[in-house]
Formats: C-alpha cells, sequence, structure tokens
C-alpha cells in the first residue's frame, strides 16, 4: 500500500471518527426539543401508558425535533422497557438523555394544589379532581360513599371538614384513596393534642369547630382580627342554647352568597342550615375555612356579647352588644345606612 493512499484512509477514518464522535455527542447532549426559551412541556403519562403513545405525545405537542435519535437513545437506555406513570415536567435546554433518563426512573414533578376560598363540596370536587389522574367523577364519587367518610370518622356531609386550606405538593397518578389519606394526614397534623384539648374545653368536636369556624369566617373574611370576637359571641349563643341566627347561614341555604342584605321572608328558608329556625351547629360547614379561623374558635375571646350586626361606617367591622335593646339600636343604624344606598338586597 503506497503512504499517499495510507494517509488517506487514515484522514478517512479520523474524519469519520469525529463525524461519529459529534453525532454521538449531539444526539446525547445537545438539546432535541422544539420548545420555546421561556415555556415548558408538562407530559402526562397514564398507568399502562406504552413507549409508542409517549413518543405519540411529544410529537403531537411538537416537542422533540429528531424523532430517530430520541428513539436511538431511548433503546440505549431500554426505556422502551421501562416506562412509568406520572407528570413530567420537560424544560427548553433538555436533551435526550435527560429527558428520557428522567422518564426512565420515574422523576415525577409533583403537582403544587393549592386551594381556598370554597363553599361548597361540588367546588371542591370541581377545583381538585381535573388536576390528578383520578378525575372528576372518581373524586365525587369518594367524597359521596359512606364508607369511605367513615374510614375518616366522618359522613358524606363533614368529609370536606378534613380539606384545610394550604399548598401541598402531590403527585399526579397518585390513587383517590393515596389523596384522602393525605388529606386526613395534614388534618390530624393540625388537630395536634393541645388543639383538641382547647375544642373539649368549650365542648365541641373537631368537625364541630370547623363548623363554626367556618360560620365566623363567612361573617369576617375582610377582617380576620375580629375573628376571635365573632367567634366569642357564637359560643355565648351555644353555651345559652340561643340560636346562632347568623346570616351566612341563609345565604348557604338559598345558594345565594351575593346577597348583601337578608330579608325576613327569607329568615324562613326551609333547610338544616337555617341558623334562624335551628338552634345549634348546622350539620356541615359552609365553607372550608383557614387555619385563622379554626384558631379563632380554638382561641375566642372571652366576654359577655350576645349580638352582633355590620357597623353602619361600613368599615368591614361589627357591632356588639351585650342585650337585645343596644343590637336593635345599632341594627337600626346599619339599616338606614343601607336604605341611604339603595341597597335593597
Amino acid at each position: 500500500m503506497s503512504r499517499n493512499l495510507k494517509v488517506g484512509l487514515f484522514i478517512t477514518m479520523a474524519v469519520l471518527t469525529t463525524s461519529f464522535t459529534f453525532y454521538f455527542w449531539q444526539i446525547f447532549k445537545t438539546p432535541n426539543l422544539q420548545l420555546e426559551a421561556d415555556r415548558s412541556f408538562t407530559l402526562l403519562i397514564p398507568e399502562n401508558a406504552t413507549y409508542e403513545s409517549v413518543l405519540d405525545t411529544l410529537k403531537k405537542n411538537e416537542v422533540i425535533n429528531d424523532e430517530i435519535s430520541f428513539r436511538f437513545v431511548s433503546k440505549l437506555l431500554k426505556y422502551p422497557d421501562r416506562v412509568k406513570a406520572g407528570r413530567y415536567l420537560i424544560k427548553p435546554d433538555a436533551t435526550n438523555y435527560s429527558v428520557i433518563q428522567k422518564l426512565r426512573e420515574g422523576n415525577q414533578d409533583a403537582v403544587r394544589l393549592t386551594f381556598n376560598n370554597i363553599r361548597l363540596k361540588n367546588e371542591l370536587i370541581e377545583r381538585i379532581g381535573p388536576r390528578f389522574e383520578f378525575g372528576e367523577q372518581k373524586f365525587r364519587e369518594a367524597l359521596s360513599d359512606p364508607a369511605v367518610a367513615q374510614k375518616y370518622g366522618l359522613d358524606t356531609t363533614t368529609i370536606v371538614s378534613m380539606f384545610l386550606p394550604n399548598t401541598y405538593d402531590i403527585y399526579w397518578n397518585v390513587s383517590t384513596e393515596r389523596f384522602l389519606d393525605r388529606m386526613h394526614s395534614e388534618y390530624q397534623k393540625f388537630w395536634n393534642d393541645e388543639r383538641k384539648a382547647k375544642a373539649k374545653a368549650i365542648n365541641l368536636t373537631p368537625e364541630e369547630v370547623t363548623i363554626l369556624a367556618s360560620i365566623v369566617e363567612e361573617e369576617q373574611a375582610r377582617k380576620p382580627d375580629e375573628r376571635p370576637r365573632v367567634a366569642g359571641m357564637y359560643i355565648n349563643r351555644l353555651q345559652t342554647g340561643m340560636p346562632l341566627q347568623a346570616d351566612p347561614t341563609i345565604k348557604f341555604a338559598l345558594g345565594d352568597f351575593a346577597i348583601k342584605r337578608i330579608l325576613t321572608a327569607q329568615l324562613m328558608t326551609p333547610s338544616p342550615y337555617n341558623t334562624y329556625l335551628n338552634t345549634g351547629l348546622p350539620p356541615g360547614p359552609i365553607r372550608l375555612p383557614d387555619q385563622v379561623s379554626l384558631n379563632a374558635v380554638l382561641n375566642y375571646e372571652k366576654h359577655d356579647y350576645t349580638y352582633m350586626c355590620a357597623k353602619a361606617d361600613l368599615s368591614g367591622y361589627h357591632a356588639f352588644a351585650e342585650n337585645y335593646a343596644d343590637h336593635l339600636a345599632n341594627a337600626r343604624l346599619y339599616q338606614a345606612e343601607l336604605n341611604r344606598l339603595q341597597i335593597m338586597r
């Protein structure tokens, strides 16, 4: 073999080696995504999904540039045999290797779940159900199942009590049962021995504290600093056998939370939630109270007030009274202001 031929072969091999090395580096270490720099893609892989269905989802959403290189790295890492369900956040600068390794190992990105300002069970179901694989229907069925509620020492009305408004990180493919177990675990953490003792001291169960706290929060959502005083007023009524006569329970019974002025006829609404017609607490909470409201009940302000109405200055605070005569005087001032502003409902 001539010297020139040897040199030519050497150069050819060197070029091929360099090209192969570059391609190998490219398919493993350079991004293979069509995502914009500020946009990530959330890949949801349901239970029993196949490698081809995962690839179809990526292709349908135009996530990957080069399907051949993606398949090549997948095969090398044996990903087609190790598809794991879950929620995976794919970032724009991700490489074939980093994406496939993440999916292969099942390194999920949790759903950041935040819920608050919820009144009805149906609102809770609609807020949470679609965020997870179990979906709205399965979640509704679970919360409506007496056996499920009994597992947690509750019923289908009070089961919403164990949902404490907060922010939680939970995996997308969690089962309904595991999700409810998590909510109950958070509920139990809040209801430690100290809080249970405080509830017992006012002759209330944790579920009853939640119901009362829901009324307190509806009465005083704008001014949290007044909630312990509002709670004390209602506790005084409970302890003396007076009806709570809480206007928010009328709104709940009517299903109309935009009412600004409760009319006499509305006070006659037949409902177990009508605290004008029924003494004691209603059968369940009228909203999901936050921890501020729960603690306001447990650490209520001790006083002799048994009446309250909104202040006539419309500041958001209440005028409290120890007797009915003073309460009527406060109420007339408030009603006169509503009349002046022509607020009829």
